[in-house]
């Protein structure tokens, strides 16, 4: 498993890089997201994934660069399908903490489970969702989640809070941008 993570909070890290972004997309109806501030915040959330263990390591490569030239936007390794990847990777986040912040318990099995299944479970095949399901079991507890992200409760439940209000607007941003040239997202 991820050692603790040191220096300013990871959590705190993440819930400002995106209420950043959320500010700079919901500040004018035309705005661009600059590359630099966008890939910032989301290489705050590749820690998380760290920390989740082996159940989400498939999340956590999602988020690594792929510079591999490509012939179509929907090619393995195109940034086009990339950028999906992490817009999914992004929306599996917000609703684990969003069930994370409303479930009860030490567990992060239902809370993983249900942001799994939602986010990208229909975007794998049987066999990603075989060996997700079978990691679910190794999770660590929340506790455990906070003791390796240096948080308490109080204050993890206001930083998700706030990535998942910020989230949001930033999901919804990068739809905007596969809609409005056609491609979807549903792929």
């Amino acid at each position: 498993m991820a050692e603790p993570i040191t220096g300013d909070k990871t959590l705190h890290q993440i819930a400002v890089a995106f209420k950043d972004l959320a500010n700079t997309v919901s500040d004018s109806q035309n705005a661009d997201v600059e590359v630099a501030p966008f890939s910032r915040a989301c290489s705050h959330i590749s820690p998380l994934f760290g920390c989740l263990g082996i159940a989400f390591k498939f999340a956590e490569m999602d988020f690594v660069a792929k510079d591999v030239q490509a012939k179509s936007v929907r090619n393995a390794g195109s940034h086009t399908r990339n950028l999906l990847r992490v817009r999914r990777g992004l929306d599996m986040v917000r609703v684990l903490f969003e069930q994370m912040i409303v479930t009860e318990g030490n567990s992060l099995r239902d809370p993983a489970s249900k942001a799994y299944e939602q986010a990208l479970a229909p975007y794998h095949g049987w066999a990603i969702r075989k060996a997700v399901s079978a990691g679910l079991y190794v999770l660590p507890t929340k506790e455990q989640l906070l003791k390796k992200l240096n948080e308490d409760v109080a204050s993890a439940k206001e930083q998700m809070q706030i990535y998942v209000s910020s989230s949001e607007a930033v999901i919804q941003y990068i739809d905007k941008l596969y809609v409005s040239r056609n491609l979807g997202t549903d792929w």
